[in-house]
């Protein structure tokens, strides 16, 4: 196996960090701001209203669903926009022509997309303790579940890119479909508060096991097992990677 373009890399990756802090209130400063409205109105407003959820209270008991929230729609923001420009300028060629495998380009665009998110979710939990007291029983596992989670949703989002052929269908499925699905995964509410009927209807929603595998990492609780979260998290990892592996072998989407 021939050695990775470190060059090739780093490149990439330096230039989408750098197009991050070029617009840092769009990137960085907005959501942090709109999370933030979340905490004083759920958090503080109603939350001081509600009674505990699995022993933790409301406030506390919404900030991993806050923070995967964002930390899914930047993900996916990030990484397709970042394939998706070089398509729309016609710069695709130059990428298509360097000596860089689709491995290199992956890890460019992928990592800086991660990187930009992982410092998201950080700083919105720092932001969280100025609303909302918590505690974090199992460090580790939110910091591994906080990259799995970026990484794979930055696949996702890559996906996006390659697919999305004008500027509209780069937010179609994150506003039409993730969202949707984060707000009915438990984002503010744990399944085991709805129906059975409804219980077994959410299963089928992925962004549940996210969002229960986080909070396990918080508090210990989970309407999900562990296991099971980080498992589905894994298999939908890989499926994103065996279908980017596909793109760059056919060509398909890649030129305009």
């Amino acid at each position: 196996m021939s050695r990775l373009n470190i060059h090739g890399i780093r490149a990439i990756y330096r230039f989408e960090m750098a197009r991050t802090f070029r617009t840092i209130t769009q990137s960085i400063v907005a959501p942090v701001l709109t999370t933030s409205l979340y905490f004083i109105v759920f958090g503080t407003a109603i939350g001081s209203r509600m009674g505990n959820i699995d022993g933790v209270t409301y406030g506390a008991f919404i900030i991993p669903g806050l923070v995967m929230l964002s930390l899914l729609s930047e993900s996916i923001s990030n990484a397709s926009f970042g394939i998706y420009m070089p398509k729309w300028s016609g710069t695709i060629y130059e990428l298509l022509s360097a000596p860089v495998s689709w491995i290199e380009v992956l890890l460019g665009y992928v990592g800086a997309a991660a990187t930009k998110s992982v410092m998201l979710g950080l700083l919105i939990l720092l932001t969280a303790r100025f609303f909302v007291p918590y505690h974090i029983a199992h460090p580790l596992w939110m910091i591994g579940f906080l990259l799995l989670t970026a990484v794979t949703f930055s696949l996702f989002g890559f996906i996006i890119g390659l697919w999305a052929d004008n500027f509209q269908k780069l937010q179609v499925i994150p506003l039409l479909v993730v969202t949707p699905l984060t707000f009915l995964g438990g984002a503010f509410y744990s399944i085991n508060m709805l129906p059975p009927l409804w219980q077994t209807v959410s299963l089928v929603n992925p962004v549940v096991y996210l969002i229960s595998g986080f909070r396990w990492a918080f508090y210990g609780v989970a309407d999900v097992h562990i296991a099971v979260s980080t498992g589905m998290t894994l298999v939908f990892m890989m499926a994103c990677l065996g279908f980017i592996w596909w793109v760059f072998k056919t060509g398909y989407r890649l030129r305009r």
